[in-house]
């Protein structure tokens, strides 16, 4: 009887053990649930840009004390942030991340987060972090700083020195580099009415969530909240350092309210002359510019190069797409002989090629060219204004590739231009005509033979008066030039021409595509 109770009991009592064994396991699924969905990620940031939307637009108070606020151009550079203490440095990882000072332009906080797996710890501004060289400053005055933004290190040119490849600082603005490469070119997050009469507005990013790498990692992704009077974005970047440094962008946009122009992927950059411009003053350097020229390739398949002008007053041009493959603003011009400046170094300035993920649908290539003093001021900017607008609180998404590049640069696979130069059209004597000497280079010209006759095609709007078209080899250099002798009919108004090589039927260049200003 003793018995028969004892297995009676052990029976009862094995389910109940099985059930605890099951319920252990449902809680560990749940608690692994819970983990993945509480990562943070793209869709935290979204979340955060449709609620901010929802809401009106507050203007962030300056929180720079005078000491800060009073500070010069070089007083603000003689800050430095102490390198001992990049993020991620101790712990040995791939990337490191410097800080940047608030003052100078950067006047509002930039709130800077680190994700280490699914716990999201913010960025403390500590001034002990930094150096204030010659200013005396008191650090008891900066408790209630908070970062302009940051710079990532990484060893792009030497394993054994992380060099700066990417910058976040003002607005939406950012910088990167690839081997080989100096600062030059800027992008943006967004661009939102460039060149109107209304005034353009400048998103800034107010948030980042740095991912901390793992030890062997060859990317950094950075996400990123965008706030302006009428709009909000979350972005996500995700860094690719390396000979052709990439950057892959995916965006959430959500507007306040109606915008005119809204530009996607703008790209920012600064010329001031070269070889179809002359400058005005006596200048040692050949040329002075960050990029000499628009490049799109368009859902057809053509390739449109438009050089770059310093114009007298505000110049405004477009290029209407369907599904756009591409465009950049480049320096194509890589010798120093044409540049001939050992500080600035023009010849390593990066290309930008945007590279659309996905089809963008109709919409337009804008070009902004603004005049410009001096080589201080970022005077060209391009971007994609689609023709759809999105309506207020309707998410807008977008994604597209960045490539920085140098070494091996986007071109298109027949001949491209080299070079367009500008000057006087000459008879027996100087008259008023103008000369365009444009210069085509490429594997579809190299492998023709030296007596081949190519044809200049070239058209113009009613206010050019086209005179002469002359194609023939560049024995210097192995491809072809074409020489085009215009008039202009009313000086104050632009002229704008379309040029290509052909052979027979056959469309041997890209498109070249040129705008006279008006004098």
């Amino acid at each position: 009887m003793q018995i028969k109770k004892m297995n009676r009991a052990a029976t009862q009592a094995a389910p109940a053990a099985l059930w605890c064994v099951v319920a252990a396991i449902l809680a560990l699924c749940m608690a692994q649930a819970n983990t993945s969905a509480f990562a943070f990620g793209f869709a935290d940031v979204a979340k955060q840009a449709r609620q901010l939307a929802q809401d009106a637009y507050k203007k962030p108070d300056s929180n720079l004390p005078k000491a800060i606020e009073n500070l010069g151009y070089d007083q603000y550079r003689d800050i430095r942030f102490d390198t001992n203490k990049s993020m991620w440095r101790s712990a040995k990882l791939p990337f490191e991340i410097v800080f940047l000072h608030q003052g100078l332009f950067y006047d509002h906080p930039v709130k800077i987060n680190e994700l280490d797996g699914k716990k999201v710890r913010e960025i403390k501004f500590d001034p002990r972090a930094f150096n204030y060289g010659k200013n005396k400053i008191d650090p008891k005055e900066l408790q209630q700083l908070g970062f302009a933004g940051f710079r990532v290190h990484f060893p792009l040119n030497a394993q054994k020195y992380k060099d700066e490849v990417m910058v976040f600082l003002g607005a939406s603005y950012f910088r990167a580099v690839g081997k080989g490469q100096l600062y030059g070119i800027s992008a943006r997050g967004l661009a939102l009415d460039t060149a109107l009469n209304s005034g353009e507005e400048f998103p800034q990013f107010t948030e980042f969530w740095l991912e901390r790498p793992q030890v062997k990692d060859k990317d950094l992704t950075i996400y990123a909240l965008l706030n302006s009077r009428r709009v909000t974005g979350a972005y996500r970047f995700v860094l690719k350092p390396g000979v052709e440094t990439a950057v892959e962008v995916k965006a959430q946009l959500y507007l306040r309210e109606n915008v005119t122009t809204l530009g996607i992927a703008p790209l920012t950059s600064m010329y001031f002359f070269g070889e179809n411009q002359r400058a005005e003053v006596e200048d040692h350097r050949p040329e002075v510019h960050d990029s000499d020229g628009l490049s799109v390739q368009s859902g057809t398949g053509e390739w449109i190069w438009r050089p770059l002008v310093n114009p007298k007053r505000l110049l405004v041009t477009s290029f209407a797409l369907d599904n756009p493959q591409g465009f950049g603003m480049m320096q194509r011009d890589r010798a120093f002989a044409n540049y001939q400046d050992l500080e600035a170094q023009y010849e390593k300035r990066p290309s930008v090629w945007i590279e659309p993920k996905g089809k963008w649908g109709k919409g337009r290539i804008e070009l902004v060219q603004i005049p410009t003093p001096d080589e201080t001021n970022d005077n060209t900017v391009a971007f994609w204004v689609p023709s759809l607008m999105p309506k207020p609180g309707q998410p807008f998404d977008i994604e597209y590739r960045m490539l920085w590049q140098k070494e091996f640069e986007t071109q298109p696979p027949l001949s491209w231009v080299t070079q367009t130069r500008r000057g006087h059209g000459y008879t027996r004597k100087v008259d008023d005509s103008i000369a365009l000497i444009v210069d085509f280079e490429g594997p579809a010209l190299k492998k023709l033979p030296a007596d081949t006759e190519l044809q200049g095609i070239v058209s113009g709007d009613a206010n050019g008066q086209l005179m002469e078209i002359n194609t023939y080899r560049n024995s210097e250099t192995g491809g072809w030039r074409m020489a085009v002798r215009l008039r202009r009919n009313d000086v104050t108004k632009p002229v704008e021409l379309r040029g290509h090589l052909r052979s027979g039927n056959e469309t041997l260049s890209e498109t070249w595509s040129y705008i006279l200003p008006p004098n």
